[in-house]
């Protein structure tokens, strides 16, 4: 059966696109865990559109079940496999097609790398807003598919605000293109929103368009020490209120977390010492560079004559600007020192996060096999993260981590998932978040999308 398989997919993509028969095991599911061999039949890379409505045909009639594979850096499981299953990498669909400078639109295929696709905007002084530490890597196949949101949601919204058409194939070959430059159309359903967030259980993204924005001419950061969680949300609110719709990022990371990204064990240096119990990263875009500069850097004055800031740093030079928002990004630096990490992608209402994370990290540390507790996130749309060393990875461990980070969601109105997805970590948790009815509805869609339930099982529910 397996060389049935094998033989089936050389037809379709020729003897180079496949990896089997031990092959496969070069590859991996996550780019942080490549030590991993992964598991798997075989590894397919399609170059086209019609070359994965082909293998999903062949797969639908022998009812084999397909994991796709983008940029591998999905933190909820999304991606891991099993030996019985094939992977379909979208590697090779990688082509940058059109930045269409007129409707302000850039059109890819699937596999294009989200950091080349916002250099190609850029050459043509277009903003492609998604900006993530990960996006040198990612693809933008697996960003919409999760819905991915980044350091700018704040701003210019999550990736489902910037999708205006989506070519996919469904779990049984069939191809549905609407690839539309249009901001406008209620000619019906929406139909690409079945594929936005739905983590590729409904159907292989293949293309995309997205909306772009003209590029700003200038970008202004800092980074602040507060002393009290209600005064990061007072320099929220000030900054907002007299940035004019420029405040383009609010980031926010605890002491703790400041301490180990620009720590000994880091190759960062701090701008500001450690003393404070709240760092914020601030970053306006405008169009005027050096009256946008001085605004930014008199409201931080400002902000600190009326103590609601401690201390602030403003970005001299570009190389500053982008070591400050390093210390925000490289979250590979906090992984390196937590043992086991666990990582969290919560959402939380903006006035409870700092009383809920107080809670968090106090309860976490009761646990006699938590050594490390790293919290930081989009503060300015309620989204959380933390990363968690511990002494051990067993179920039991995970399972303690996770009651605690977990249990107050459901009350305070929150989410287990803010941008990362459920995938396979997750599911246990998805009824903290959804209703009983939405989750049966989730169900009905999957089961009309995917009868044979063979594109990414398992994932969500």
């Amino acid at each position: 059966m397996k060389q049935n398989l094998i033989n089936s997919l050389t037809e379709i993509v020729g003897e180079v696109n496949i990896l089997h028969s031990g092959a496969e095991k070069e590859r991996f599911t996550h780019i942080w865990k490549t030590d991993i061999p992964l598991e798997a039949k075989a590894v397919v890379f399609p170059n086209s559109t019609e070359q994965v409505s082909q293998i999903m045909k062949y797969c639908h009639r022998e009812n084999q079940e397909v994991i796709i594979h983008g940029g591998l850096t999905n933190l909820v499981g999304g991606t891991e496999t099993e030996s019985n299953q094939l992977v379909i990498a979208l590697d090779k669909m990688n082509a940058i097609q059109e930045v269409d400078v007129q409707s302000k639109t850039i059109t890819a295929q699937s596999g294009a790398i989200l950091e080349h696709m916002i250099d190609a905007a850029a050459e043509k002084q277009l903003l492609l807003p998604m900006s993530f530490g990960s996006k040198g890597s990612a693809q933008i196949g697996g960003v919409v598919s999760t819905n991915a949101g980044g350091l700018r949601v704040f701003r210019y919204g999550m990736t489902r605000q910037m999708v205006l058409g989506i070519e996919a194939v469904l779990p049984d070959g069939t191809i549905i293109s609407s690839l539309k430059k249009t901001i406008k159309d209620n000619s019906g359903y929406d139909l690409k929103q079945f594929f936005i967030g739905s983590e590729g259980t409904l159907g292989i993204i293949t293309k995309i368009i997205l909306r772009l924005s003209e590029a700003p001419s200038s970008r202004s950061s800092a980074i602040v020490g507060i002393k009290t969680y209600d005064n990061v949300i007072k320099v929220l609110k000030f900054l907002e209120k007299n940035l004019a719709g420029t405040l383009s990022g609010f980031e926010l990371m605890w002491q703790d977390t400041y301490k180990a990204m620009t720590g000994e064990s880091s190759h960062l240096n701090p701008p500001l010492n450690s003393e404070y119990n709240y760092y914020v990263f601030v970053e306006s875009l405008g169009s005027q560079p050096k009256e946008d500069y001085s605004r930014l850097e008199n409201l931080i004055s400002e902000s600190i004559e009326m103590e609601l800031i401690q201390d602030g740093v403003m970005a001299q030079s570009e190389r500053e600007l982008n070591t400050i928002w390093q210390i925000r990004e490289d979250v590979s630096i906090l992984a390196a020192q937590a043992n086991y990490d666990q990582h969290f992608d919560i959402s939380i209402p903006i006035p409870l996060i700092g009383e809920l994370v107080k809670k968090a990290t106090e309860e976490l540390y009761k646990l006699p096999f938590v050594e490390r507790v790293f919290s930081f996130g989009h503060v300015a749309d309620g989204n959380i993260h933390y990363i968690i060393g511990k002494k051990d990875n067993t179920p039991e461990i995970i399972e303690a981590i996770n009651q605690i980070i977990y249990k107050p969601l459901k009350e305070v109105g929150g989410s287990v998932s803010a941008e990362h997805g459920i995938g396979l970590h997750k599911k246990a948790y998805l009824h903290t978040s959804r209703s009983k009815e939405e989750i049966e509805l989730m169900k009905i869609l999957k089961k009309t999308f995917d009868s044979k339930n063979i594109l990414n099982p398992g994932r969500i529910f």
